[in-house]
């Protein structure tokens, strides 16, 4: 259950309240500002490697190589007030050539513009004074070979930057600590040829890295080098997929970039040479309150270009900026909202174990809504995030209880005589979960144990938006690993399902959050409902258990395994119900059993249902454990779990109430 004031908890047991709900539209997703990016400038530079970099006078400092049919010659551009009135045409030639690749980093008023030459040469030029002049280049170091796919560089707060850069299947990371070079240094991992790097630095050096794996396979990972933060300094942490795609298949992953304005965000190339080639930008960005080490992104999404050297992305002020050599966008960072509130006509919101909805219907006989998504009503639009807060005016003022969202899925305008509405029609996070397919395949454990079930769960879920939290759990949740796999066209809701018919836990969806609950029989109640807040109606089942054997078949070694788990009350009322599974994955007896007994355990949660009405309680969840006493019904504090919520708010009714599925605690 969500913590609620205690003002607000006494409010709601009156038995006279003034109801309060909060509607509020807001230009995010899964609790992310969506950037809608603005393009100011179209040009005719040629496609090739290029950099970007902001120092701290707001300055937007470009640079770009030509391709090689023009000597690769390197070039520099300094906009000193960007805005969509400015002149992003000028390039200044810095009198290098033979570039293979180039990156740039920015700390306060110095700005570093790294890149390395035909010769190996690894140089530098370095200003101190926001780009306005430049210095000499100098040499710091040289590449293996000229095989280079990419080089990124990041400064950290006190000075100090690193420079990384790939050279056939080696990454290497040259260190600028305390105003000396240290000596370049390769990483410890195997891989084939890698295509181009990206770094931000966010207490480690946080890395994406694009190339081939081993066995040839198409690979976009992320990775840190350590600096103490997530990672130990020095140390390099594991590699971890962003998107794949196999061997002999014709596509292929390329030139990736990294910032963090906010979240983590990131553009890279992906490139298909089959029937119908393209080579196209894809962006995505990591899961609100993620740490990079956990590698939890958004599904990526296409962005609407042509080019096969990416697009460089960094931030200032309140402004997000994308560039390559003819191209530049803006985005406004800001949280835009709406509070709509006072024009609810109608809020009806459905959540249950698989779904979540929410209506909410707006008077509109002003015609103040006639054009949403234009003018002050921009953020009012399909994509938009609706925040719905229950609360009561209490002797503190208007309270509520924040943490649900829904998802704008579509405006309905409504006429009747002199009255007109507009309905908003909203979905959840396992409406996101179905919406969402695999679009590459997806393996874990096949030969190693690298990712639990709680693992694979926090993955799946990151690809609409929503970080796993852990309210409680079984042991089988992070002792399992099973050899599990997603192919490509599988459904986010049937993925997630699957992995928890392995155990007995369960996942509800709220807000920017998935959560993960081990519903034990023995839970306590958290609320009481028949007492001090009443029960308005009430209506209460308890059937036969559908299932009352389980039967689990697996393989160790290659001896079968079967296991029986029972429920033996059950079977001496009703004779046997048996359910055969048979799964590779059980490889003992213990995870034989461990699979019967969380299907017997979700069975009896099922077989006590019905539910209650009540005035809202703002802060009742999903699986929530209650005491319910109804003398009616002769129960007295009897444990239910809350398997269902429907509120239904209407304002000019005096309408306010929940209606709460129950089932066994």
């Amino acid at each position: 259950m969500r913590t609620l004031t205690a003002t607000l908890l006494a409010a709601q047991k009156q038995n006279s309240t003034v109801p309060y709900v909060k509607i509020e539209a807001k230009n995010k997703i899964a609790g992310v500002v969506r950037y809608d990016w603005e393009r100011l400038y179209t040009g005719n530079e040629a496609d090739y490697y290029h950099a970007l970099a902001i120092p701290g006078d707001g300055s937007l400092v470009r640079v770009r190589v030509t391709p090689p049919e023009d000597s690769r010659k390197l070039y520099y551009q300094r906009v000193a007030d960007p805005g969509a009135g400015s002149d992003y045409s000028q390039w200044t030639y810095t009198g290098q050539y033979d570039v293979m690749a180039v990156a740039a980093a920015a700390l306060g008023a110095e700005l570093s513009i790294f890149f390395i030459r035909g010769n190996c040469e690894i140089k530098r030029i370095r200003s101190t004074n926001n780009g306005v002049s430049w210095s000499n280049p100098e040499i710091i170091d040289y590449s293996p070979g000229t095989a280079v796919g990419g080089i990124a560089a990041a400064y950290k707060a006190n000075g100090d930057l690193a420079l990384f850069f790939t050279e056939q299947s080696v990454l290497y990371v040259k260190q600028y600590t305390a105003g000396n070079w240290q000596a370049k240094s390769a990483w410890d991992k195997t891989t084939g040829d890698l295509s181009g790097v990206a770094c931000t630095y966010d207490a480690d050096w946080d890395l994406l890295l694009a190339g081939l794996d081993e066995a040839g396979n198409s690979k976009l990972w992320s990775l840190i080098y350590g600096d103490g933060g997530e990672v130990a300094a020095g140390v390099w942490s594991g590699l971890k997929e962003l998107a794949a795609a196999s061997s002999g298949g014709d596509f292929t992953y390329q030139q990736p970039f990294l910032d963090k304005p906010d979240v983590y965000r990131a553009f890279y190339v992906e490139k298909f040479t089959g029937n119908e080639s393209y080579q196209r930008p894809f962006w995505s960005h990591s899961v609100l309150n993620a740490g990079f080490i956990e590698s939890l992104w958004r599904e990526p999404v296409p962005f609407d270009l042509s080019i096969e050297y990416g697009l460089a992305l960094a931030h200032h002020g309140d402004y997000a900026w994308l560039s390559c050599p003819s191209g530049v966008w803006r985005a406004d960072m800001r949280e835009q909202s709406l509070v709509l509130t006072a024009d609810i006509v109608e809020v009806r919101e459905e959540l249950d174990e698989t779904t979540g909805k929410l209506t909410v219907t707006l008077c509109n006989d002003d015609g103040k809504y006639h054009a949403p998504g234009q003018g002050s009503l921009a953020v009012l639009d399909t994509g938009c995030r609706l925040d719905l807060s229950p609360g009561y005016l209490t002797s503190a003022g208007n309270e509520v209880s924040g943490g649900q969202s829904f998802q704008l899925e579509a405006l309905e305008h409504t006429s009747s005589g002199d009255s007109a509405t507009l309905i908003l029609h909203a979905a959840g996070g396992w409406e996101a979960l179905g919406n969402w397919s695999a679009r590459h395949q997806f393996r874990w454990n096949k030969n190693v144990n690298e990712a639990n079930i709680g693992d694979i769960l926090a993955f799946v879920l990151a690809r609409v938006g929503l970080k796993l939290e852990i309210i409680s759990q079984s042991d089988a949740i992070h002792d399992f690993y099973p050899d599990f796999a997603i192919s490509p066209g599988q459904r986010g809701n049937a993925i997630v399902a699957r992995l928890l018919s392995y155990v007995p836990d369960v996942v509800f969806s709220e807000g920017d959050k998935a959560y993960l609950v081990n519903p034990l029989a023995a839970d306590s109640a958290v609320y009481s409902y028949g007492v001090d807040h009443p029960i308005l109606a009430g209506r209460y089942r308890t059937g036969a258990h559908q299932i009352n054997r389980v039967q689990a078949e697996g393989d160790e070694g290659g001896s079968l395994i079967v296991a029986d788990s029972f429920d033996w009350a059950e079977i001496e009322r009703l004779g046997d119900r048996l359910r055969l599974v048979a799964d590779g994955n059980i490889s003992t007896v213990d995870l034989a059993r461990q699979h019967g007994a969380a299907c017997l355990r979700k069975i009896e949660i099922a077989s006590v249902s019905g539910g209650i009405t009540v005035p809202v309680n703002c802060g009742q969840q999903l699986y929530d454990v209650v005491a319910v006493t109804d003398a009616r019904a002769g129960l007295a504090a009897a444990r239910r779990r809350v398997l269902g919520i429907s509120l239904r708010y209407q304002p000019h009714r005096g309408e306010y109430c929940q209606r709460l599925v129950l089932g066994a605690p």
